[in-house]
């Protein structure tokens, strides 16, 4: 079942590509006693991703950020190298946290997971975008399979 609004996150542990190597992020470092933006997508450097999602949070980030909100996230089921390179590839330092789920483990944990096998990609992150309020979600956007409306920076600002 996958997670609810009014739900509290599970523990989990990211991993991030810093200058000095690799830094882990637990959950309760990220959210606890913070409002997280977080928002997740199916594969970095894929189409959608790169041309709207993940632009739109750089775009927005101070915006988001004057309404409140201490950190935006982007999660992926990809490794840190990779979501490293392609944070700096598209400018997102300093604006959006990119948290590698290497292994799928809290996607699967939050039921937000899905089969991209039939595309090569294994197991996957569907594309939702969630706000998360000293460890519980006050906002939960998943989006329908092949759809970018509800999990865009616009959405996520209306909701704030």
């Amino acid at each position: 079942m996958a997670i609810q609004v009014g739900d509290s996150i599970p523990s989990a542990t990211f991993k991030v590509k810093t200058d000095s190597g690799l830094d882990d992020v637990s959950t309760e470092d990220l959210f606890s006693g913070k409002k997280v933006v977080l928002f997740a997508l199916p594969g970095a450097y894929t189409p959608t991703c790169s041309a709207k999602h993940l632009p739109g949070f750089i775009t927005n980030a101070d915006a988001i950020k004057a309404k409140g909100v201490d950190t935006i996230a982007c999660l992926s089921v990809n490794d840190a190298f990779v979501m490293g390179s392609w944070g700096k590839e598209q400018g997102a330092d300093g604006s959006v946290l990119m948290l590698a789920d290497g292994n799928g483990d809290f996607s699967k944990a939050i039921g937000l997971d899905f089969d991209a096998s039939g595309f090569g990609m294994g197991t996957r992150s569907q594309r939702y975008a969630m706000i998360v309020e000293d460890g519980k979600v006050t906002t939960l956007n998943v989006e329908q399979p092949g759809a970018f409306e509800v999990s865009s920076a616009e959405a996520v600002m209306a909701a704030l």
